[in-house]
Order: structure tokens, then C-alpha cells, then sequence
């Protein structure tokens, strides 16, 4: 994983949660490299519709799953989405926010800046 990540913005790419521990590498950022099928790229502060949504179109992110390393998520909790999953919600109306300082410059291939800065929020922790 490049240590010199840029995020959507041009800036290196900053910590998205630690607290639970995300990332395809579990190293608390949003890195991708060649194993990262999914692209794990977006920085998302997750709702309870986004939640739901993911839920309903299969990927569910709200039961724990132990062996994988994985919490489970709840409502307010940062974590590194697929992108393509995070773009089935934002289709749907239902994107949670963004925070675009952690989220990988690969996302862009993906959805638009705009459509990430319309939900974007601050990076400062969540309280």
C-alpha cells in the first residue's frame, strides 16, 4: 500500500476511523492496491438509511464478523466503503456523508468530486 496516497482533494490521504479500525489493510485509512477488489476507497460516516440500504442490497455492514476482523458498524461510525456500494446509495438517495481528506484519489473513477463534496463532512473526530 503507497504510503503516499493522495485523497480526492490532491492532499495526502488522512486517517479515516481507527476507532473501529478501517481500511482494506486495516491500517485506519482508506489505502487500495491490486488485492483490494472491492476498492475500499470512500470514507464514509455511516447512517442508519445508509445502513438499511446496504443491508437490502446485500452487503451487510451492521453484523459483526469476528473472524474477518470486522465490528460492525452503527450509525455515526467511520469506515472505508466500496465505492461502487457507497455509489448504490447515492443512486438509491440514501449516501451517507463523505469525508473527503480520507478518501482515496481512486474514488474519482467512480462517482464525481461534486456528488462527494454535496455529502461531505469535516474530518475533525466524531464526539
Amino acid at each position: 500500500m503507497p504510503s503516499n496516497a493522495k485523497n480526492v482533494l490532491g492532499g495526502p490521504l488522512q486517517t479515516c476511523s481507527t476507532n473501529p479500525l478501517t481500511g482494506f489493510y486495516r491500517d485506519g485509512c482508506c489505502n487500495t492496491g491490486p488485492d483490494d477488489e472491492g476498492l475500499h476507497t470512500i470514507c464514509c460516516q455511516v447512517t442508519a438509511e445508509f445502513l438499511a440500504h446496504q443491508r437490502s442490497i446485500g452487503n451487510d455492514l451492521s453484523t459483526p464478523f469476528p473472524m474477518y476482523g470486522f465490528p460492525g458498524l452503527r450509525p455515526g461510525d467511520r469506515w472505508c466503503v466500496c465505492i461502487t456500494r457507497w455509489k448504490q446509495s447515492l443512486d438509491a438517495g440514501v449516501a451517507c456523508p463523505v469525508v473527503l481528506e480520507a478518501t482515496h484519489m481512486h474514488a474519482l473513477e467512480f462517482v464525481d468530486l461534486e456528488d462527494l463534496q454535496r455529502h461531505a463532512v469535516s474530518i475533525e473526530p466524531k464526539a
